[in-house]
């Protein structure tokens, strides 16, 4: 197989992201994607900003399509992938259309480079590589401008092979895609079967329940605080080597995922870095709830886990287990959004949660409850699990597909 070396501009067109003004944001209108709003590599569009949309129909050359590859401009260094530079996304089917903000560029083929093929050559440890030593900036804020990323050296075969390994490598990446539809859907099945039976209170055999002071007899007024324990956090001397690095997972909001479960962190650190913070270490499957920031997003622990002080620890008490507890507050959150307090961001308080309603159903039922939902939990985990392979695997191969060490 023949490969053929070029600088990269001379195989792309960019168009670099616009500073929409934030005095323009509002809650409807036209959607815009920030940096901010990418994850590994896609687009979180469940809360995208939007402007109006006769000042969008101004800035229409900056919409994305579907497929489009977007480069990260300004972020922090590639040492933490919360939002770094460098970073290469796909632009999803639920992003089309939307605006590009500052600090990404989008990056077009020409004819003589496939779209897919760019994505994952974007995407390889050489480019990474690059970026680590190409990129300036401070040592919270980093940047690559768009000449450096022209001046990128890289090395393509044919045409052909080139839309074969592209095709190789999205197989994996449909696969991933698939098993988090069927992951969302599970979840989905989860909080819609919670909601039948403990807020439209259509829970088996409930024709047969009396109403008490507006609740079924048998059940209990109270309040979240009352039912499960609210433990706190706190984060090691960030400047002391021997605390960090360790074997210790430690969440933070960053770790949020867009399913149920955490698996792993960002950050770790060791057992001498937990014993100098106000976090213990946390048992599998205790639940953490984002508390500053972006408030409200909940993890289910699947390891032994330390906690930085932006969130809090939930265990349930007595018959409350924590699969109950997730559903039960994933169906409350946006009260805990609204009572979010904060004279320069939301926070949630401990206090927040003795402001939430809970009912607390009949030890029975939350059993039968739970008999469902652990099910569909177990589903969850043996998908994520399939999808952390499948993402191995892949990651394997880039490397070896982009350099021609194996061949399709």
């Amino acid at each position: 197989m023949s490969w053929n070396t070029h600088k990269l501009g001379e195989l792309i067109e960019t168009k670099k992201g616009y500073a929409f003004k934030s005095s323009w944001y509002q809650n409807y209108g036209h959607p815009i994607v920030k940096v901010s709003d990418f994850t590994d590599d896609s687009i979180d569009t469940s809360s995208l900003a939007n402007i109006p949309q006769e000042i969008a129909d101004e800035y229409s050359s900056y919409k994305l399509c579907e497929r489009d590859v977007i480069i990260q401009t300004v972020g922090s260094w590639p040492s933490n992938p919360a939002s770094v530079v460098g970073k290469c996304i796909n632009v999803p089917l639920a992003a089309h259309g939307a605006l590009l903000n500052q600090n990404a560029v989008k990056i077009s083929p020409k004819d003589r480079l496939d779209n897919i093929f760019l994505y994952y050559l974007l995407r390889s440890p050489a480019f990474k590589n690059y970026i680590i030593n190409t990129a300036r900036g401070s040592a919270s804020q980093a940047s690559i401008t768009l000449d450096a990323i022209r001046k990128f050296e890289i090395t393509i075969p044919s045409a052909e092979s080139q839309k074969h390994i592209g095709f190789v490598l999205k197989c994996y990446d449909d696969l991933i895609e698939n098993n988090r539809r069927r992951i969302q859907l599970l979840e989905e099945s989860a909080r819609l079967l919670y909601k039948e039976w403990f807020v439209q209170l259509r829970f088996p055999g409930h024709e047969h329940v009396k109403i008490v002071d507006g609740v079924p007899e048998g059940w209990g007024k109270t309040t979240a605080y009352e039912v499960m324990d609210v433990l706190s956090g706190g984060t090691p001397k960030t400047k002391v080597a021997e605390y960090w690095d360790g074997e210790i997972p430690f969440f933070t909001p960053k770790d949020t995922t867009d399913n149920a479960f955490c698996y792993s962190t960002k950050k770790m650190i060791t057992e001498l870095g937990l014993s100098k913070c106000n976090s213990r270490l946390y048992a599998k499957n205790t639940l953490f709830i984002t508390a500053r920031g972006t408030v409200g997003k909940l993890s289910l622990a699947q390891r032994e886990m330390a906690m930085n002080q932006s969130c809090y620890a939930l265990v349930g008490q007595g018959e409350i287990n924590q699969f109950f507890l997730y559903c039960s507050l994933k169906a409350a959150i946006d009260q805990f959004k609204a009572r979010a307090s904060g004279a320069v961001f939301d926070a949630i308080v401990v206090d927040t949660f003795k402001l939430i309603p809970f009912l607390k159903p009949t030890p029975l039922l939350i059993e039968q409850f739970t008999e469902f939902v652990t099910d569909v939990f177990d589903q969850v985990d043996k998908l994520s699990s399939m999808n952390r392979r499948l993402s191995e695997a892949r990651d394997l191969l880039l490397p070896r597909l982009m350099n021609g060490t194996l061949t399709v």
